[in-house]
């Protein structure tokens, strides 16, 4: 439907820029961009209703941009958007009036209700976005995993998705325990409510309590007006905790309170809030050792425990290995309007004997390097050693040739032992940094802490093994 609408884009990669312009405005919005804290204290010129920030852009920063917005205009509403992980760049951005953050990656449905949360004032009506809004193609995704294994998983969520009972989602991360949660709603009588998703890691318990239960206008510095819950927005709908495990004990005994009395208060809230939402939860840790160490209540574990459901691990059900890779090519040829037809056959069986520490996400991302950069030799590094001898092997794939990396080329017969040692080195050094960005989801900081090296140590390190994030060309980041 048509609208007036006009949401301001402030993100200096051309790439997510170009994505969130033709997200938004396929869902009935007006959309202007800026590149960097230039082009966008230009761009006040023109009011807003609603803004997306990036808080890392080039001068001034996010930051300063947004202190300005907010000198300009108080009353609209700015959502920050960043891949920054530290609580006090969260808080600091809070305080200095956002409305809202959306940690990155993020998926397009918590756009839509972050964004459609911020226009909904009097005098302004979000468009349709929901009706609009492009199918997540969980539905592709849970029919190419046809195994064993997984076949029992689906039929689980068959019989209990109608219950309304809690369920708690196990496994190792990124097995696809959001697909599955998102199967259980979407079977479900709910199906046509709001599905609403939060990661219980992603924020400090501060700002995850206002996250989950809204918080009042004054209810601490930074809150300008009164804010609903993530638990509001999911009412007759589905609200999905993922890794709950890392929940604040002290906001544990609040959501025990939602379950057991469906009702809870806001932050500096003097009345009661009541809800209706199915609550699936998720988590990779093991909760019975949670609650033997004290960091996890036993009484809300068996208030969630009432349905169980493990999603196993991809090295347990590699027959899938070959439908999920042809899913992400198709998936991501359509989003990048080409790139790499089909994955080679010496990758395809490097594939089937790797173990996947990272599970299908892991897999996913590769599959998103192999079509975007139509080079194998840019994954199979992070595959072992078995896979580097792929990579230094001849390829008869005309269309797909094997560009070999200055750090895996060939070194003279002659080479000093020297010379040899550092190359030797180099590969061991990459491998190490690979495994670490595997473990940590990528998350450079973490990883560098692993490490036991700084985060710029880190950084200079990757640009000079050459490794590429594989989120670079994925998501809206």
């Amino acid at each position: 439907m048509d609208n007036d609408c006009n949401v301001l884009v402030i993100e200096d990669d051309d790439g997510a820029r170009e994505a969130l312009r033709e997200y938004l405005a396929a869902a009935g919005y007006r959309v202007r961009h800026a590149r960097d804290g230039a082009e966008a204290l230009a761009a006040l010129a023109t009011p807003a209703d609603a803004v997306l920030l990036d808080l890392v852009i080039p001068a001034p920063d996010g930051f300063e941009v947004l202190r300005r917005l907010r000198e300009h205009d108080a009353r609209v509403p700015v959502i920050v958007m960043s891949g920054l992980s530290e609580a006090e760049d969260v808080v600091r951005a809070m305080k200095l009036g956002a409305s809202d953050y959306l940690p990155k990656p993020f998926e397009v449905s918590e756009l839509d209700l972050v964004l459609r949360r911020a226009l909904e004032r009097p005098g302004r009506r979000a468009p349709d976005v929901a009706a609009r809004a492009p199918a997540v193609g969980d539905a592709d995704l849970a029919s190419a995993t046809l195994s064993g294994p997984m076949e029992r998983v689906w039929a689980l969520v068959n019989r209990i998705a109608d219950t309304d009972v809690p369920v708690l989602l196990i496994g190792e991360s990124g097995v696809g325990k959001d697909v599955v949660a998102r199967r259980i709603h979407a079977t479900s009588h709910r199906s046509g409510r709001p599905f609403v998703k939060i990661n219980c890691a992603a924020l400090p318990a501060e700002l995850l309590e206002s996250e989950l239960f809204g918080h009042e206008k004054g209810a601490f510095t930074g809150a300008h007006a009164e804010k609903p819950g993530k638990f509001e927005l999911a009412d007759q709908g589905t609200i999905f905790l993922d890794e709950i495990g890392e929940m604040d004990p002290r906001l544990q005994a609040k959501l025990l309170q939602v379950l057991q009395d469906e009702e809870f208060y806001r932050v500096g809230g003097k009345r009661p809030v009541r809800v209706d939402a199915r609550v699936v939860v998720a988590t990779n840790r093991n909760l019975d050792a949670a609650i033997r160490q004290g960091s996890f209540r036993e009484d809300l574990y068996y208030r969630l425990n009432v349905v169980t459901i493990r999603v196993p691990p991809l090295r347990e059900r590699k027959e899938e290995i070959g439908p999920l890779v042809r899913h992400f090519v198709e998936k991501y040829r359509n989003r990048y309007r080409g790139g790499l037809e089909q994955v080679p056959p010496e990758v395809m069986d490097r594939f089937h004997a790797y173990d996947w520490p990272g599970n299908v996400r892991e897999l996913e991302n590769l599959v998103r390097r192999l079509v975007v950069l139509r080079d194998p030799s840019m994954v199979l590094g992070e595959l072992g050693p078995a896979a580097r001898a792929i990579a230094l092997a001849p390829t008869n794939t005309a269309s797909n040739a094997v560009r070999v990396p200055e750090l895996h080329a060939s070194l003279p017969e002659d080479a000093p032992l020297k010379d040899v040692a550092r190359r030797a080195a180099r590969i061991a050094e990459r491998e190490a940094i690979l495994r670490a960005l595997m473990r940590t989801g990528w998350n450079k900081r973490k990883a560098a802490k692993r490490l036991q090296i700084s985060y710029k140590a880190l950084l200079y390190k990757i640009k000079d093994c050459e490794i590429v994030d594989p989120r670079d060309a994925a998501m809206i980041e």
